[in-house]
């Protein structure tokens, strides 16, 4: 794409609802036991929301009550707590209207439009009263942050009832939330409710709503809302009275509506966020997942036939996708997960997507591709997105690579060619921030999109080069074992592949993550049958060689990295190992050389691969 904006910058999702009564989290991992295990020190805090929402969709205004049981599981002692109110950034001034108004390459979707919101047009939460344990509490609202002094001080292991009235207004559809979007959807409501910020062993994550993504307290949720009768709702969770609602949900009869409005009940077990879309024109279709999940399908019967046909068609795909992410990963623990189109491209959510829905097949299966595996890499494995957006962009762009590689047959070797050359160009571009960058602080969109997205994804696919394939895919599904339900960190993840693998990684995870170092190696001379190579590039690899003699025969060499302490599987002729402050390594073969190539594979990401053979 040209200057290397990906379109995978827009990533949103949403959930839908099953017609079952209230029904537990299926196969939700427990704690993991075995030798790769190391959460045995974790603690995280706990969350539990009840919700009554009455949404007026002439005024795009609501009306909110929140019961909100905080647990406090860590060893310290907190005397505040904060809230998320992210619709207060759709007002112009906010700190993501002046961001986009003054970063050199502004999200299109963004650009100047929240500056020129009208009152009626932008967003906001206002919060009328809090309460801890029934006694009033101070507080004070600061952008898209609540700022909460307690009454009293929350001990570890208590547990406190906060009770909150708020004011709600839908913003235009700008971004991910909002209402009225380009494809007419009514109401996009993600980040919509008063949310409280995640702390844990790093503290208070209370950070402001400037344009990235999120970070939320492992809860359950039970929400009841409100809104004209004849708008379908797709939401996070279970939908408790289908014999009220209908709108498509299976059911054995529907009971009379009287008055206006009906009233959604929803219950979602075991989540870290709640959205919900709702428009009057939504198609709703099902699919059932062989021994999985219920998918459900939310779209406009305003679309083109064409569209809806595509749609359609789709559904199936999803059902593959599923399967193949289940299978690669973990099993998927919900009973439902849900399609729905939305937003203003693709978000993540709990238990769905929104998506746009006018789109090609490809892109429609594509865009779904990518958001249903964040169910795995950001909404499961909990990472912080704000503090490591490369895990859950890069991991669900490896995965979702391969998903649709496989899914329709494309037999690519390297699913994840494109975002090699994506991170290279960056690399060399001379605007790369390390990827411990946070994601409000890149000084260009368009290194946050390819450092998120691109070189996350080579992250992990170039370490199925240093560790070998199988131990990728066992990697992979050790990490969910072990970290599902929590908020793994970097290290987490390459603690797992360090003892998948037997490999020493730290210095991977430092050198590709935490710098911008480069790897450069080099094929410096051939002479007969010595073979000098050269490292010209500050961070380490193990080197895959190729060697074509003279008499036509060739032989694969692997020169391992000797701070990696081991080798990975390989069936190449293992060689001396090469230690990293050594600039140069020569070795001599048993015939004559004619031709030398560094990584025939392609999948160590060289800078300059323009050396790399003689």
């Amino acid at each position: 794409m040209k200057r290397f904006l990906f379109s995978l910058f827009c990533i949103s999702l949403f959930v839908s609802c099953n017609s079952t009564k209230e029904t537990p989290v299926l196969n939700t991992p427990k704690p993991h036991t075995s030798p790769y295990n190391s959460t045995s020190n974790y603690w995280q805090q706990h969350v539990n929301y009840k919700m009554e929402i009455d949404m007026d969709v002439n005024t795009y205004q609501y009306k909110g009550k929140q019961t909100l049981v905080y647990t406090n599981n860590s060893p310290d002692v907190l005397n505040n707590v904060f809230y998320h109110l992210y619709f207060n950034a759709f007002q112009p001034g906010s700190e993501m209207d002046v961001r986009s108004l003054t970063i050199a390459d502004p999200d299109p979707r963004v650009g100047d439009r929240i500056s020129k919101l009208q009152p009626n047009e932008i967003g906001y939460i206002k919060v009328n009263s809090l309460k801890q344990n029934g006694v009033a509490v101070n507080y004070e609202t600061v952008g898209t942050v609540l700022e909460v002094d307690l009454a009293t001080p929350i001990k570890p292991g208590d547990s406190v009832t906060f009770t909150m009235d708020f004011d709600g207004q839908v913003p235009l559809q700008i971004r991910r939330s909002g209402r009225n979007n380009e494809e007419g959807v009514a109401l996009s409501m993600t980040q919509w409710y008063p949310k409280l910020a995640e702390y844990d062993f790093e503290g208070w994550h209370a950070d402001p709503y400037i344009g990235r993504e999120f970070h939320g307290v492992w809860g359950d949720f039970d929400v009841k809302l409100t809104i004209d009768k004849n708008y379908t709702v797709g939401g996070t969770g279970y939908l408790q009275n289908p014999n009220e609602i209908g709108h498509g949900y299976e059911t054995t009869e529907v009971k009379p509506v009287k008055g206006d409005k009906l009233t959604w009940h929803f219950k979602a077990p075991n989540v870290h966020d709640f959205t919900w879309a709702a428009d009057p024109d939504y198609i709703h279709d099902t699919a059932q997942v062989p021994n999985g999940p219920l998918l459900h399908f939310f779209y406009k019967n305003t679309l083109s036939n064409e569209t809806k046909d595509l749609w359609k068609k789709m559904q199936p795909k999803a059902v593959e996708l599923m399967q193949y992410f289940s299978e690669h990963i973990g099993t998927y623990p919900y009973k439902q997960y849900s399609i729905i189109q939305g937003g203003d491209g693709g978000m993540e959510y709990a238990m769905c997507t929104l998506i746009t829905g006018n789109r090609s097949f490809g892109s429609l299966v594509g865009v779904t591709a990518h958001e249903m595996a964040h169910t795995w890499f950001q909404f499961l494995l909990a990472t912080n997105e704000a503090k490591h957006e490369w895990m859950d962009e890069g991991f669900t762009s490896y995965i979702s690579g391969w998903a649709m590689n496989d899914i329709f047959e494309r037999n690519n070797p390297n699913p994840s060619a494109n975002a090699y050359r994506g991170y290279i160009y960056l690399a060399n571009s001379g605007k790369e921030q390390p990827l411990t960058t946070h994601a409000d602080r890149y000084m260009y969109n368009e290194a946050y999109g390819i450092s998120a997205y691109s070189k996350g994804q080579v992250f992990m696919a170039q370490l199925g080069y240093v560790i070998g394939k199988d131990n990728l895919k066992k990697t992979i599904k050790q990490y969910f074992k072990d970290w599902a339900f929590k908020h793994p960190t970097p290290n987490d993840f390459i603690r797992v592949a360090e003892k998948v693998s037997g490999l020493e990684l730290d210095w991977y995870l430092t050198d590709f993550a935490q710098t911008t170092n480069t790897i450069d190696y080099a094929v410096k001379s051939v002479d007969e049958k010595t073979i000098t190579l050269e490292r010209k590039g500050l961070m380490p690899m193990p080197i895959d060689l190729k060697v074509i003699y003279n008499d036509g025969t060739t032989e694969n060499f692997y020169i391992p990295l000797q701070m990696m302490r081991g080798e990975k599987p390989t069936s190449a002729t293992i060689i001396k190992d090469w230690a990293w402050a050594y600039p140069t390594y020569s070795f001599e073969t048993k015939k004559s050389v004619k031709n030398v190539q560094i990584d025939p594979s392609g999948l160590m990401a060289d800078v300059n691969q323009t050396n790399n053979k003689i």
